[in-house]
């Protein structure tokens, strides 16, 4: 097991108050780009398996890339899907990050894997072949930037535009059982569910880490949000 690499909470100020931010770390990668954008805004973060310093935090970002069924097994061999589920029940803020948007869904169709079940829903593998509107074979994974099409509103996605792109890095995407836990839908030879959410946990298959001034932005509402949606 790695050692953490924060053992001690780091406190920074951010837009009017001081905030804690796990990042949790569950060997899945995708960590220190995370944290860097954190502090790039101006809020600390640990990055930690620990979860005590996971349920004493304000908030938790749960990135993560790689194969779901190692990742279920990392997350159940470090008790952090019962930190999870637990965190979810208290209205703790949860931002889920590409595998972070995929496992959190019901079961995933990589590895068979049976996931966290905090959304309701399957994780999908892109058709193939897979054909865009001018009937160009598109590659899968599907990697590079992205528009994100917003079918409702969240405090998370205030000042997000039209126009704004992100970076995706993918073979396999969120389907959850219901259109109401679908916030925004990306084109690429299909439309799939690019941004997820329920109550106090949103999600995205995209790397707002990765993504420019509007992923930071979306970054910076996270720290900000209390965790309130009306659906």
């Amino acid at each position: 097991m790695r050692l953490l690499r924060s053992r001690l909470p780091l406190w920074g100020v951010g837009d009017g108050g001081k905030y804690l931010i796990a990042i949790i770390d569950y060997r899945a990668g995708n960590l220190k780009s995370v944290e860097c954008a954190l502090k790039k805004l101006g809020f600390s973060c640990c990055i930690t398996h620990n979860n005590k310093e996971i349920l004493g935090s304000e908030r938790i970002i749960f990135p993560g890339v790689g194969a779901a069924g190692q990742a279920i097994a990392d997350l159940r061999h470090l008790g952090l899907d019962k930190v999870l589920k637990q965190a979810l029940e208290t209205g703790k803020p949860i931002l889920g990050i590409c595998l972070g948007a995929q496992i959190i869904l019901d079961k995933s169709e990589e590895n068979s894997a049976q996931c966290l079940g905090l959304i309701s829903g399957d994780v999908k593998l892109f058709p193939s072949p897979l054909f865009s509107e001018e009937n160009e074979r598109l590659k899968i994974p599907h990697m590079g930037w992205n528009s994100v099409h917003l079918i409702k509103r969240h405090p998370v996605l205030e000042g997000i535009k039209p126009a704004d792109e992100f970076y995706f890095v993918h073979s396999y995407y969120p389907m959850p059982a219901s259109d109401k836990y679908i916030i925004g839908t990306t084109d690429y030879g299909i439309e799939f569910p690019s941004i997820i959410g329920y109550k106090n946990l949103i999600a995205m298959q995209f790397h707002p880490e990765k993504s420019g001034t509007p992923g930071l932005k979306i970054l910076k509402n996270f720290c900000t949000w209390n965790g309130h949606y009306a659906e």
